[in-house]
């Protein structure tokens, strides 16, 4: 509920914040059935910590819906989504629409498959609900980033690996508690191009294609289950395999030949982009050394190496993002924007 300060205040501009993280692209990604059965899109993706976006926006009480700024200009997608929430928070409230000012920011890089515009779409969300002293629930952030951009990744959720159906914003199987523990040493396929996701071709899954994506989605929730990264990396393989029937990015099959020689359990990628992990498990030997071994191999196969990170929950960078970072309590962490806020760069920053 909005304060009584805020409800006796109609005309004062109210402000608010909202962050979001991104992730590392998907473990699984196909077509599988639904509770009844029916055939559904869905994908399994990896978080990660660090890269994010931020978002202000001040609400304008009094001000016609269409009086909606957006900074920067291109951000489409945002713009919706602000509007979509500002909708759904007055409604709630039993108020009229307004419009507002909304500032984005971020460092996702865009067209790698990281959820760069998920990104932005739920940290205006949270942005917009904070301006309203609200926050949304998981499930109406998943609705309104569906209707914002047409599909989404499940970045409004927790860290908890789901299978989720990106083009109706629902959870189809939550897989269990936590990741099994992995070290991802990411690279960047195609030299770090981002990826024209509508120049793609569609992809038709037969009856054939929908029994392998669920003898996969068994094996992985088996995996999570008994926390066998082994497992999850040959299902994430295997996802990623499928995935270069559209994709076929020349360096995949380096990068399998790499994890073979290294020791790692397996490999990911984005399925709609062009970064991608070697992923280990933490508990071999000599995991420094492997690590710098991955990374020594990427780059004499001419594949940049980017970030390495953890699903392991105890460490610096772990992979959480809980519902909802927004608010006076994350505002200290969010870096000013402007009406010159560059767009983020098309490639990751190599460590």
């Amino acid at each position: 509920m909005i304060p009584a300060a805020r409800r006796d205040c109609p005309g004062t501009d109210r402000r608010g914040a909202g962050h979001a993280a991104c992730h590392h692209a998907e473990i699984l990604q196909g077509t599988f059935l639904d509770a009844a059965g029916n055939r559904c899109a869905g994908l399994v993706t990896l978080p990660m910590s660090g890269p994010g976006s931020r978002a202000e926006f001040t609400l304008r009480p009094g001000t016609p819906p269409e009086a909606l700024t957006v900074r920067p200009g291109d951000r489409t997608k945002a713009a919706r989504a602000a509007a979509l929430a500002v909708e759904e928070c007055a409604r709630r409230l039993g108020q009229p629409p307004c419009g507002g000012e909304l500032r984005i920011s971020g460092d996702i890089p865009v067209g790698l498959g990281m959820g760069s515009s998920t990104s932005d779409v739920i940290a205006v969300i949270r942005a917009v609900a904070d301006s309203y002293a609200m926050r949304l629930p998981p499930a109406a952030v998943a609705r309104l980033a569906v209707r914002a951009e047409l599909a989404c990744d499940p970045l409004m959720l927790d860290a908890r690996p789901v299978l989720f159906a990106q083009r109706e914003g629902r959870v189809l199987e939550v897989l269990g508690r936590r990741l099994p523990p992995l070290v991802v040493v990411g690279c960047a396929l195609g030299g770090g191009a981002p990826v024209d996701t509508l120049s793609l071709p569609a992809r038709v899954h037969d009856d054939h294609d929908v029994r392998a994506f669920e003898r996969l989605r068994v094996l992985l929730r088996r995996a999570v289950a008994t926390g066998d990264a082994g497992l999850l990396g040959r299902v994430a393989t295997a996802s990623a395999r499928r995935g270069q029937r559209v994709l076929c990015h020349p360096e995949f099959d380096a990068l399998v030949g790499i994890a073979r020689r290294l020791g790692a359990v397996g490999v990911q990628i984005a399925h709609s982009g062009a970064v991608a992990g070697l992923l280990l498990d933490p508990a071999v030997p000599g995991l420094r050394h492997r690590v710098r071994g991955c990374v020594r191999a990427l780059e004499s196969d001419g594949i940049p190496a980017t970030r390495t990170f953890t699903t392991l929950p105890n460490c610096p960078n772990p992979p959480t993002s809980k519902e909802s970072p927004s608010g006076p309590a994350h505002r200290g962490g969010h870096r000013p924007t402007g009406s010159d806020t560059p767009r983020r760069p098309a490639r990751l920053p190599a460590l």
